[in-house]
Protein backbone atom coordinates (compact mmCIF):
# COMPACT_ATOMS: atom_id res chain seq x y z
CA UNK A 1 0.00 0.00 0.00
CA UNK A 2 2.85 2.41 0.84
CA UNK A 3 4.55 4.14 -2.10
CA UNK A 4 7.05 6.13 0.02
CA UNK A 5 10.81 5.66 -0.27
CA UNK A 6 12.01 4.28 2.04
CA UNK A 7 8.77 2.40 2.69
CA UNK A 8 6.83 3.15 5.86
CA UNK A 9 6.58 0.52 8.62
CA UNK A 10 4.01 -2.19 7.99
CA UNK A 11 0.84 -2.52 10.05
CA UNK A 12 2.34 -5.42 12.01
CA UNK A 13 5.56 -3.56 12.87
CA UNK A 14 6.13 -2.23 16.39
CA UNK A 15 6.66 1.27 14.92
CA UNK A 16 3.51 1.20 12.72
CA UNK A 17 2.44 4.66 14.00
CA UNK A 18 5.43 6.19 12.14
CA UNK A 19 3.75 5.58 8.76
CA UNK A 20 2.66 8.64 6.77
CA UNK A 21 -0.98 9.75 7.06
CA UNK A 22 -3.03 9.56 3.87
CA UNK A 23 -6.21 10.96 5.45
CA UNK A 24 -6.33 13.15 8.54
CA UNK A 25 -9.60 14.14 10.22
CA UNK A 26 -8.78 15.86 13.54
CA UNK A 27 -12.38 17.07 13.84
CA UNK A 28 -13.41 13.40 14.02
CA UNK A 29 -10.35 12.27 15.96
CA UNK A 30 -8.71 9.85 13.53
CA UNK A 31 -6.09 9.46 10.81
CA UNK A 32 -5.60 6.76 8.19
CA UNK A 33 -1.95 5.81 7.76
CA UNK A 34 -0.50 4.53 4.49
CA UNK A 35 -0.02 1.08 6.03
CA UNK A 36 -3.79 0.78 6.52
CA UNK A 37 -3.81 1.54 10.26
CA UNK A 38 -6.57 3.77 11.62
CA UNK A 39 -4.96 5.84 14.37
CA UNK A 40 -7.27 7.56 16.85
CA UNK A 41 -6.44 10.71 18.82
CA UNK A 42 -6.64 8.76 22.09
CA UNK A 43 -3.77 6.61 20.66
CA UNK A 44 -6.03 3.61 20.07
CA UNK A 45 -5.59 1.83 16.74
CA UNK A 46 -7.56 -0.35 14.37
CA UNK A 47 -5.31 -2.56 12.25
CA UNK A 48 -6.19 -3.63 8.69
CA UNK A 49 -6.87 -7.21 9.87
CA UNK A 50 -9.50 -5.90 12.36
CA UNK A 51 -7.28 -6.19 15.43
CA UNK A 52 -7.91 -3.48 18.02
CA UNK A 53 -5.00 -1.88 19.87
CA UNK A 54 -6.18 -0.25 23.10
CA UNK A 55 -5.25 3.39 23.74
CA UNK A 56 -1.76 3.70 25.20
CA UNK A 57 -1.62 7.38 26.03
CA UNK A 58 1.11 8.12 28.60
CA UNK A 59 -0.16 9.11 32.02
CA UNK A 60 0.72 12.36 33.76
CA UNK A 61 1.26 14.53 30.68
CA UNK A 62 -0.59 17.58 31.99
CA UNK A 63 2.56 19.45 33.01
CA UNK A 64 5.10 18.59 30.34
CA UNK A 65 7.45 21.40 29.41
CA UNK A 66 9.67 21.50 26.36
CA UNK A 67 13.37 22.23 26.62
CA UNK A 68 14.57 25.14 24.56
Amino acid sequence: MCQHQPPCPTADSADREAAQPVAHHPEQGWSLLCNGVLLFEDTGELLPDGQIIAPHKPLGTRHITAAA
